[in-house]
C-alpha cells in the first residue's frame, strides 16, 4: 500500500493547487481525480470553455456589428463554424488541462485516476480501472461542486439542459431559455446571444446579478438589453415541459399570473451545490451539513483533526480563486505555518462584455450595517481609453468610510474590469484609503483611469474629466 503525507481527492484548481503547494512545502503528497483529465469542473467545464465561447462569440459579433465603423469592411456574407468555434474550446481546454498534468509531474505529485471514498480517516479507496488503497496522514476533500436543478425540472441534458451541455451544442438554438439570471446564465446567454439565438433570461429576484451591488446589476441589464437579451424578473418558474424540439417553461409573474415561455432549449442555472457523492464520508466521520456542504472551522479542518475541505464542498462564495487561496492555506497549515485568507476581498467577476467585477463590501451591505461611507464614482464613456476602442458602457464605483476614508468596496463594469479589479484587491489588502489611489500615476489612455476618477470623486468630488 502507498503511503503519503498528503492525499488531495478532486484535482480542480483548489485541490491541484494545494497539491502543489504541499510538494513545495516537501510533504509526500497524491492527488485523486475521477475524470480522466485534471483541472475540475473550472478547466474542463467551466470556467476556461466558457470563456473561450465567450472570445470567439465577441470576435464574431465585432466582425458583424463593429468592424464597418472602424472602416474594416468584409466583403460576402461572415458565417459561423460553430463546430470549428466549439472545437476551438476543446483544443484550450485541453491545453489547460495538460499544463496541470505537467505541473504535477514537475512537483513529483503522484496521480491517481478513479472516484477515491474515505475506507477510514486515513485510508481512501481508489476505484478505477483497478481498484486500490491508499493510505494518508492527511487528507484534503476537493471534491467541488456540480450544477444545482429544481426539484420539478427533468434534465433530459438534451434540450433541457445544464451549463455543461451549454458548452458543448451541436447547434445553435434558435430560442434558448435562461433559468436565472446569475453569472453563467449571463455568461452562456450573452455567448448565443452574440451567435443569433433570440435569449430570455427568467430570474426569481427582481435584479440579475444579484450578489453583486445593485448600481452594477442595474448597467448590466441595460447594457445586454441593448444588445437583444430578453429579461423576466420577478418570475418563480413553476414547470419545464419538452415536447419534441419544443421546450416550455411556466412561471408565475409578480402579479400572480401565469406565463409560458416556448423556446427549442431551455438552460438551468441556478447556482451550483456541493459535490459529495460517492465519498463516503460518513466512515470516516466527517460531518456533511444540512446544505451538503463539509463542515469546516477557520482552519478549513473538518470534525476529524486530520481531515481537511477546501473549496466549493465547504462554505462560502463558490469561486475558483477562492479555492485556490484555501488550498495554499491549507498546504501551508498542515506544514505548520500560520496563513491567512481574507475573504472580504476575494473579488467576484462577471466575463460578459461589458465585464463586471467587485470586491469588498456593496453599497446595499454598508446601509444595513449602518455604516457611514461616502461615494465616488466615473462613467467609462469618459475616457479617451474607451471612446478609443468603442467600448463605452460602464463605470466604477468606490465606497470608503466617510471618517478614515480607508476604501470599503469597489464596483466596476467595463472593458477589461476583470483585469482592473486587482488594483482594487491590492489597495485594500493594504488599507489604501481613496485619497491613496487617487494621488496614484495611472498610465494615460488606459481603463485604469476610471478607477483614479472614481477615487478622486470618492476622496473630494473632485473627478478632473467629469
Amino acid at each position: 500500500m502507498s503511503t503519503y503525507d498528503v492525499a488531495v481527492i478532486g484535482s480542480g484548481p483548489g485541490g491541484y493547487v494545494a497539491a502543489i503547494r504541499c510538494a513545495q512545502l516537501g510533504l509526500k503528497t497524491a492527488i485523486i481525480e475521477k475524470y480522466d483529465t485534471l483541472g475540475g469542473t473550472c478547466l474542463n467545464v467551466g470556467c476556461i470553455p466558457s470563456k473561450a465561447l465567450l472570445d470567439s462569440s465577441h470576435h464574431y459579433e465585432d466582425a458583424t456589428k463593429h468592424f464597418e465603423e472602424h472602416g474594416i469592411e468584409i466583403p460576402g456574407d461572415i458565417k459561423i463554424n460553430f463546430e470549428k468555434m466549439i472545437a476551438r474550446k476543446a483544443s484550450v481546454v485541453k491545453q489547460t488541462c495538460d499544463g496541470v498534468a505537467y505541473l504535477m509531474k514537475k512537483n513529483e505529485i503522484d496521480v491517481f485516476t478513479g472516484m477515491g471514498s474515505f475506507v477510514d480517516a486515513t485510508h481512501i479507496k481508489i476505484d478505477g480501472e483497478k481498484s486500490e488503497t491508499i493510505e494518508a496522514k492527511k487528507i484534503i476533500i476537493a471534491t467541488g461542486s456540480k450544477p444545482a436543478n429544481l426539484p420539478f425540472i427533468t434534465l433530459d441534458k438534451e434540450r433541457v439542459i445544464t451549463s455543461t451541455e451549454a458548452l458543448t451544442l451541436k447547434e445553435i438554438p434558435k430560442h434558448m431559455i435562461v433559468i436565472g439570471g446569475g453569472v453563467i446564465g449571463l455568461e452562456l446567454g450573452q455567448v448565443y446571444r452574440r451567435l443569433g439565438a433570440e435569449v430570455t433570461v427568467i430570474e426569481y429576484l427582481d435584479r440579475i446579478a444579484a450578489s453583486m451591488d445593485k448600481s452594477l446589476s442595474k448597467e448590466l441589464m441595460k447594457v445586454m438589453k441593448k444588445q437583444g437579451v430578453k429579461f423576466q424578473l420577478s418570475h418563480a418558474v413553476n414547470k419545464v415541459e419538452r415536447n419534441g424540439d419544443e421546450v416550455t417553461v411556466t412561471a408565475k409573474n409578480k402579479k400572480g399570473e401565469e406565463v409560458e415561455f416556448k423556446g427549442d432549449y431551455a438552460l438551468v442555472s441556478v447556482g451550483r451545490r456541493p459535490y459529495t457523492d460517492k465519498l463516503n464520508a460518513a466512515a470516516a466521520g466527517i460531518k456533511i451539513n444540512e446544505r451538503g456542504q463539509v463542515d469546516v472551522n477557520d482552519h478549513m479542518q473538518t470534525n476529524v483533526d486530520n481531515i481537511y475541505a477546501i473549496g466549493d464542498v465547504v462554505r462560502g462564495i463558490m469561486l475558483a480563486h477562492k479555492a485556490e487561496e484555501e488550498g495554499v492555506f491549507v498546504a501551508e497549515t498542515i506544514a505548520g505555518q500560520k496563513p491567512h485568507v481574507n475573504y472580504n476581498l476575494i473579488p467576484n467577476v462577471i466575463y460578459t462584455w461589458p465585464e463586471v467585477a467587485s470586491v469588498g463590501k456593496t453599497e446595499e451591505e454598508l446601509k444595513e450595517a449602518g455604516v457611514d461611507y461616502k461615494l465616488g464614482q466615473f462613467p467609462m464613456r469618459a475616457l479617451g481609453r474607451s471612446r478609443a476602442s468603442g467600448d463605452t458602457d460602464g463605470l466604477v464605483k468606490i465606497l470608503a468610510d466617510a471618517s478614515t476614508d480607508e476604501v470599503l468596496g469597489v464596483h466596476m463594469i467595463g472593458a477589461r474590469v476583470a483585469d482592473l479589479i486587482a488594483e482594487a484587491v491590492t489597495a485594500m489588502e493594504f488599507r489604501a484609503s481613496a485619497e491613496d489611489i487617487a494621488r496614484m500615476s495611472h498610465a494615460h489612455p488606459t481603463y485604469a483611469e476610471a478607477v483614479k476618477e472614481a477615487a478622486l470623486a470618492a476622496t473630494e468630488d473632485r473627478a478632473i474629466h467629469v
